[in-house]
């Protein structure tokens, strides 16, 4: 034969006692004594009766402070229950919290790791140019080179404005030579005239 199992009792409890207690039963089983030690006609089934009375009566207390004490633990265990629903709640809590935290700090690390990349690239690319002192070496000799040649300019332009007078003066001696050697030339013709007929006369 079988095992009888927890569920299996307790079933059968409550298929006989309805709420599994049997405090109805026992209920009944007192009122029924009750009667019959009322209805009892001699003294020792009144004592009998009354007996059983008292060991229902002892039943029922016994029963009672039985659910008064699983009631109580279940009180209890209700408040254990809320203490640790609210532990939870507050754990949750702090889980979002981190979880949150741990989002910034990633979000953090990817913008630090991205302007190292782009640091690597510009230092990369600096890399590939000289260096400060260098380029203001290199800016110093091109401003005195430039300087040179804006000396030069200078002196070439003074030069150019020196030719240009001296071009002028030389135009304006040559127009007054060939000025000159016209108003001789017509002197030269005037003279060969006169002496032409001076010549004609005399030969008449």
């Amino acid at each position: 034969m079988g095992s009888v199992t927890d569920d299996e009792v307790i079933r059968k409890r409550l298929l006989i006692d309805g709420d599994g207690a049997g405090d109805d039963r026992r209920i009944n089983v007192l009122l029924k004594s009750f009667i019959k030690w009322c209805n009892s006609g001699s003294q020792e089934d009144g004592y009998t009766q009354y007996q059983r009375m008292l060991g229902t009566l002892g039943q029922c207390e016994f029963s009672m402070g039985k659910t008064l004490l699983v009631y109580d633990m279940n009180l209890k265990e209700m408040e254990n229950y809320e203490e640790i629903y609210t532990e939870i709640g507050q754990n949750l809590t702090a889980a979002h919290e981190k979880i949150a935290e741990c989002k910034k700090e990633i979000l953090q690390a990817k913008r630090i790791r991205k302007n190292r990349q782009e640091y690597d690239a510009l230092a990369k690319v600096i890399q590939q140019h000289p260096d400060r002192h260098d380029t203001l070496k290199q800016l110093e000799s091109l401003d005195k080179e430039l300087q040179h040649l804006s000396q030069i300019k200078e002196n070439v332009e003074d030069k150019l404005e020196l030719r240009k007078k001296q071009f002028h003066v030389l135009l304006s001696t040559i127009q007054e030579l060939q000025q000159t050697l016209e108003n001789d030339e017509k002197f030269s013709d005037a003279d060969e005239h006169q002496e032409n007929q001076m010549e004609t006369e005399n030969g008449h």
